[in-house]
């Protein structure tokens, strides 16, 4: 009987545990399909990190890499920003963290003298041999840590649209997101133009947010994300003209507002003083004396306004640090002389107004472009109905096209990146609403099938050669031939090269690669630029290597001869012309061309 009642209380409790499980089950499931879009964002960013992360460990270090990652960890354990000012330490820094545990040998900050632009040289020069077996491991870790980045700039993408169009309208701006080959590319790479997207779209959903309540501790935070795109990346200083017209527009419509003029000027106090506390924080509050070196440098390149700049210098440190000022000085010099570049076989060196349209076009998989196309012209007309909220879209991006597009730095679509992001709203609302329209409700499913399965074939198509990977626009000629630089060649194929060489029995090479003088000593083949310069001899080898921005012939810079001669620009152009019509042996990448000179 003992037995009998034992054995009933044990399945009672076994049932009970079963129905309690059963209940654990339909919690989950019901929290799920309350958050059905959460989950679904939350999917098509792992999968995206999986992404990212295979494609780190089986591509190499880019060229701009080489200086950002030394820099970096210079800047986190020195507290030296002097280093490679053109771009702001926050994102180097964030990147260089795992290094705290790897510990690379290090140079000290007095071994490397000279002005910014020969110390960042040495200093990178003197960081990457000196942890030979670290390589892979730094440049590894430094990139993983872009990816949180990534995903919180998916994030952001999702609750902006959610905010202004619905959950469906994010889910699909997230899935445009995580397909597309550009961003793809840039997402794992150290360098600013990815945080830069975060920055700005974080910028105006923080100030949309303020608008909808105007609070001090509101203000508070658009101060902070004001000070966060400061420090991010030297271009997103356009946010500042947006407060300054906002502020304007309060004081003038206060009362229509129903504002108090004093409440207003309190609240951007607030912002300006929380943005300056940021960007000194980025710096460690340290705000030196320019450096003598620097200070010839300003000399030498501002001589006509030298003491302007200067006082400029001086008077402005006591606000914000001194190479914040410095480095923003930088960017206007680069903005100002150029920057080599090509398009569709023009050559330049201010860029062309068109450019990053253009870029735009070639760079971006044609489902995305069309519905680009299509969503900015629906944005303009919801906003001919009225439909406010598309301000949000229209404005920002406008902003940062026209900020592009009158850049002279014409040298990569990354510059852009941070006008995709409402690039991705729009379409993700267009699609939405697309679907809202019952009669065609089963065309629209059929039509955003065969889309998102198109991009999904492009991102497969692409893997991993996202850097520089182009539509079928792109057709007729070699890649190179439409676009240069960091859009068609970036170094990060180094180590496939050295591979095939190795495998070919080859230790040495002669070419024109992007990093090929930093990366392939590391992977055991010695690099002899092709380029003539005095006193250096070039050996013969059996193979040469053309980086595709080097066959474009933009890119190219010959040294003058020992007289002093410099090549033409045709000539300069041109110098590699004879490797264009030559058949590689191998291609890596899509970014290397391997020629067998001799057997």
């Amino acid at each position: 009987m003992d037995e009998s009642l034992k054995s009933h209380e044990r399945v009672a409790a076994e049932t009970w545990a079963m129905v309690e499980t059963w209940r654990g089950f339909a919690s989950v499931r019901r929290l799920i399909a309350a958050h059905k879009a959460e989950v679904v964002c939350a999917a098509l960013l792992l999968v995206m990190a999986a992404n990212l992360l295979a494609v780190i460990s089986r591509k190499s270090i880019t060229n701009d890499e080489l200086v950002h990652i030394p820099a970096g960890y210079y800047h986190l354990v020195a507290g030296k920003f002097q280093l490679n000012n053109e771009h702001p330490p926050l994102v180097k820094m964030w990147a260089a963290l795992p290094l705290l545990f790897i510990q690379p040998n290090e140079t000290t900050p007095e071994e490397a003298a000279g002005n910014f632009s020969e110390e960042t040289w040495k200093y990178m020069g003197q960081f990457w041999p000196s942890n030979r077996e670290h390589f892979e491991a730094i440049f590894f870790w430094t990139r993983a840590m872009m990816i949180p980045i990534t995903l919180g700039l998916g994030i952001l993408i999702f609750v902006y649209a959610r905010d202004l169009f619905g959950a469906r309208a994010a889910v699909l701006a997230v899935a445009l997101y995580t397909l597309e080959p550009t961003v793809l590319a840039h997402g794992r790479i150290v360098h600013t133009d990815l945080p830069a997207a975060f920055a700005f779209l974080l910028f105006f959903f923080v100030l949309r947010y303020y608008l909808k309540a105007r609070t001090p501790r509101r203000a508070l935070l658009l101060g902070l994300a004001s000070g966060l795109a400061l420090v991010v990346k030297f271009s997103l200083i356009v946010v500042w003209p947006v407060l300054v017209a906002l502020a304007i527009a309060g004081f003038i419509f206060a009362a229509r507002w129903q504002e108090s003029r004093k409440r207003i000027a309190l609240h951007l106090a607030i912002v300006i003083c929380v943005m300056i506390f940021v960007v000194n924080a980025a710096y460690y509050f340290r705000s030196p004396p320019i450096e003598a070196a620097d200070v010839k440098w300003v000399q030498t390149m501002s001589a006509p306004s030298f003491n302007n700049w200067m006082t400029f210098f001086k008077v402005g440190s006591k606000v914000v640090p001194t190479y914040w000022l410095f480095g923003q000085y930088n960017v206007m010099l680069h903005n100002r002389d150029g920057h080599p570049t090509s398009l569709l076989g023009q050559y330049n060196q201010n860029g062309w107004w068109y450019y990053f349209p253009v870029a735009f076009a070639l760079k971006t998989s044609l489902p995305f472009l069309i519905l680009s196309v299509l969503a900015i012209g629906w944005t303009l007309w919801s906003l001919w109905r009225r439909e406010w909220r598309f301000l949000w879209l229209i404005i920002p991006f406008a902003i940062y096209a026209a900020m592009s597009m009158s850049s002279n730095i014409n040298i990569g679509i990354r510059h852009f990146l941070p006008a995709y992001s409402f690039l991705f709203i729009a379409a993700g609302a267009l699609l939405d609403r697309l679907l809202r329209v019952q009669y065609a409700r089963h065309l629209t499913i059929a039509i955003i099938v065969m889309m998102f399965g198109w991009m999904s074939v492009e991102m497969l198509r692409a893997y991993p050669d996202y850097i520089p990977y182009m539509n079928q626009l792109a057709s007729n000629h070699p890649h190179w031939w439409y676009l240069s630089d960091s859009n068609v060649e970036w170094g990060d194929d180094a180590r496939a090269l050295a591979d095939y060489l190795h495998a070919h029995g080859e230790t040495d090479v002669r070419g024109a690669l992007s990093g090929g003088w930093g990366t392939l000593q590391f992977y055991g083949i010695g690099y002899h630029e092709i380029f003539p310069k005095p006193g250096r001899v070039v050996p013969e080898t059996r193979y040469v290597a053309i980086g595709a921005s080097f066959l474009n012939g933009s890119t190219i810079a010959i040294p003058a001869d020992e007289q002093g001669n410099l090549v033409s620009e045709a000539e300069r152009i041109n110098y590699l012309a004879p490797y264009r019509a030559r058949t590689p042996e191998a291609i890596f990448g899509n970014s290397i061309y391997l020629y067998r000179l001799k057997d």
